[in-house]
């Protein structure tokens, strides 16, 4: 396990209540190191933190363990499965499905079929 990835996994561990479900999966290509992180469900408003400040903190707590390894690391947090969340909710175009894109789906089908 690469300095960067055991550094998130130690620090979201110590964070959420179940820690047993923190994953870190790590990928490099051209644009640096992606770390994509999974939590349990309850765990994910402690993880965002309140307008996204523990989340900011980790990021830029990962550049700086990038900077040391010459890499640019990049944190991408994963909806877990049942989520609420609009995000997580994507049509298969990749857009957000809410009730009004529901209805402007509806409408715009209507006007395709007369």
């Amino acid at each position: 396990m690469e300095s960067d990835q055991a550094f998130l996994e130690y620090v979201v561990k110590a964070l959420v209540d179940d820690p047993s479900a923190v994953t870190v999966e790590r990928k490099v290509d051209e644009m640096g190191v992606l770390l994509t992180l999974h939590v349990a469900q309850p765990d994910m408003g402690k993880l965002i933190g309140r307008n996204g400040a523990t989340a900011k903190a980790i990021r830029t707590l990962l550049r700086v363990v990038g900077i040391k390894n010459n890499a640019r690391v990049n944190l991408k947090i994963a909806e877990p499965e049942g989520s609420t969340h609009p995000a997580a909710m994507r049509s298969e175009r990749g857009e957000v499905r809410n009730e009004k894109n529901r209805d402007l789906d509806e409408l715009v089908d209507e006007l395709g079929s007369i």
